[in-house]
């Protein structure tokens, strides 16, 4: 089984630049404190450091899912 991670919105997404907003969008982060559960992958990880200022990111134990 992948690794797993949890990214939590923790900064608002309004009046950033389209191409973050977006961004948080293709992660399937919908509004402010919404947390998401992805697999560890380069992609994610991608997004994650384009954004890595509105969101916080907790990598889960294995087996544990939200």
């Amino acid at each position: 089984m992948a690794r797993q991670i949890r990214i939590t919105q923790v900064r608002s997404g309004l009046k950033r630049l389209k191409s973050q907003r977006r961004t948080l969008r293709a992660l399937g982060i919908r509004r402010h404190q919404h947390a998401v559960v992805h697999n560890d992958s380069p992609a994610i990880r991608g997004m994650i450091a384009k954004v890595d200022y509105l969101v916080e990111v907790t990598e889960l134990p294995e087996g544990a899912e939200d």
